[in-house]
């Protein structure tokens, strides 16, 4: 099953991001308020967002293509820079009238002491360009993921799940908002529990959990639900059966950008042919792995299968 990722060939679509850490030390507190000063002694950029999904699935081995939109300036040129370190194949649109989003995290003392968000919504133009090549590059990919972070970039996405269904592509959606109705008939969603939350409601029990998960996938004509629940693992969802994965048992370091490494492990293994509870237990331990990093990071093909 393995050797068949190199094989795989993934687009990701969607919210594209600058992820930048400035890391630093923490001696004392300020004078002009009570807030820690950081000194700056090393800076870094990933890969965030959508970027982050199709970064995770290149490093497992797969052909991964990326389609969004960044801004013509600075951050959207080192976007492309990593993009093509990351060997990943870019479809970037350039919106000259936004900024790149970018996403800046100072670390002290190996903590998050504060995330500053620089984002604007992409213009009509950009995205009706970016529909049509959408639709143009189906052919060369077996599955699509769409990578929803409610920035703007997918305002067509019930356009592009008609599309790429009716085009026999897998279609997994990573969603967001309070309306679900737009992602109908995709393969999976893969909501994480605040999200599934949002939709349908509070629940008391397992099987209260259970027919409301069912009840949306069916309302949505999905072929899968899969919920991820943090400390509690995560639960697939399809017709008629459900299967749980328990959090794999390790330390957890930073959660951040964990569903998009558990989105991609999972549509790298669907599209190498693996079934549901295979591809799920692999994408488990995934995200098992990578939220004992720093920050959006990835797994590499040698830690999920070692020999």
């Amino acid at each position: 099953m393995t050797t068949n990722l190199k094989q795989v060939r993934v687009l990701v679509v969607g919210d594209v991001m600058l992820d930048r850490y400035w890391f630093g030390e923490v001696s004392r507190i300020s004078p002009e308020a009570p807030v820690p000063v950081v000194r700056i002694e090393k800076r870094e950029a990933r890969l965030g967002g959508a970027a982050n999904v199709a970064r995770n699935a290149a490093a497992l081995g797969a052909q991964a293509g990326l389609l969004g939109i960044v801004g013509n300036d600075e951050a959207g040129d080192e976007v492309q820079r990593l993009l093509d370190g990351g060997g990943i194949r870019s479809y970037l649109k350039r919106d000259d009238a936004i900024s790149t989003i970018i996403k800046l995290r100072v670390i002290g003392r190996q903590q998050q002491m504060v995330r500053i968000d620089f984002e604007e919504a992409p213009t009509d133009t950009v995205l009706r360009d970016k529909l049509e090549q959408f639709k143009a590059l189906l052919a060369d990919y077996e599955v699509i993921v769409l990578s929803d972070y409610a920035k703007g970039s997918l305002v067509a996405v019930a356009d592009m799940i008609a599309a790429a269904r009716a085009a026999g592509k897998v279609v997994m959606v990573d969603p967001k908002g309070d309306d679900f109705s737009r992602y109908a008939g995709a393969t999976v969603l893969t909501p994480n529990k605040s999200e599934f939350k949002l939709i349908a409601g509070t629940w008391s029990s397992e099987a209260q959990l259970s027919a409301k998960a069912q009840a949306l996938r069916a309302e949505l004509k999905l072929d899968a639900l899969l919920l991820t629940r943090s400390e509690e693992g995560m639960t697939l969802y399809t017709d008629g059966a459900q299967f749980h994965m328990p959090a794999q048992a390790r330390e957890v370091f930073d959660v951040s950008g964990a569903g998009d490494t558990v989105i991609a492990t999972l549509a790298c293994m669907l599209g190498a042919g693996a079934g549901w509870q295979e591809a799920v237990e692999t994408a488990n331990r995934a995200g098992g792995i990578v939220v004992g990093k720093l920050g959006t990071a990835t797994v590499t093909h040698e830690e999920l299968f070692p020999s």
